[in-house]
């Protein structure tokens, strides 16, 4: 059986062969670069990524575990993150989104791919959502 490991090392080839671009129906795959809390090392993660007025979000919902991904506390300890998406590699600020505004995106989120209202239904934590603020340079 392949792990985790493996099949996200299998993502990450295949994202970056198709220079930067693979679609996952209505949302989009992002790698993120985050900085391990613990270990100061870079760590690199496919994850689903969702656009709302021209902004960026990546949720934290683990498939519904009770526990936030390590990626999250990563991103929340070291919040300047590497993001490849559509083509394009840039440095940017992780923000977690604040509840109120959360609350108005993720049944948008939900509306396109209703598997993440099955991961929140899972558990009983908020699943966070974060925007992947890009870093303007000059």
């Amino acid at each position: 059986m392949t792990d985790v490991n493996d099949f996200n090392q299998q993502m990450i080839e295949q994202f970056r062969a198709n220079g930067g671009r693979m679609g996952m129906g209505a949302v989009s795959l992002v790698l993120l670069t985050t900085t391990g809390a613990r270990t100061g090392r870079a760590l690199v993660k496919p994850l689903a990524a969702f656009e709302d007025g021209g902004r960026l979000y990546v949720i934290a919902s683990y498939a519904g575990a009770p526990n936030h991904p390590a990626w999250y506390h990563n991103l929340v300890a070291n919040p300047i993150v590497m993001v490849e998406h559509n083509g394009e590699k840039y440095e940017a600020v992780a923000k977690v989104v604040p509840d109120d505004e959360r609350d108005r995106l993720y049944p948008k989120l939900v509306e396109q791919v209703g598997q993440f209202g099955e991961y929140q239904e899972k558990t009983e934590r908020k699943i966070p959502m974060v925007e992947l603020d890009r870093i303007q340079v000059g």
